[in-house]
């Protein structure tokens, strides 16, 4: 179990330093999904060890996995808009987006 939850925190931690170090809202939205990918598999491990005959965490995971799947949709479709108004997908470029 230690070697999955290991691999789950790297994978955090590399979200979470990807999320504030990046400039690109690209880069940031792969680091989210980092993050979400982390969580599910917390929720995977620690159903097949606390609880092998249910099922819950296995439904938590694949929940999150579609959220995430719509979350990226529409986070795509954001940087295109955004792309076609000011040629540049960089954050700190989102200022010229204001009125």
């Amino acid at each position: 179990m230690e070697y999955y939850l290991i691999v789950s925190a790297i994978m955090f931690f590399a979200g979470i330093y990807g999320f504030f170090t990046r400039r690109s809202t690209l880069t940031i939205l792969i680091s989210i999904e980092l993050i979400l990918n982390a969580t599910d598999i917390n929720f995977a491990v620690f159903n097949r060890f606390l609880f092998p005959e249910s099922m819950e965490g296995y439904f938590f995971a694949l929940f999150s996995i579609a959220i995430s799947a719509a979350e990226t949709a529409v986070a795509i479709a954001i940087m295109i808009n955004i792309y076609r108004n000011i040629r540049s997908i960089q954050v700190n470029r989102l200022d010229d987006l204001k009125w």
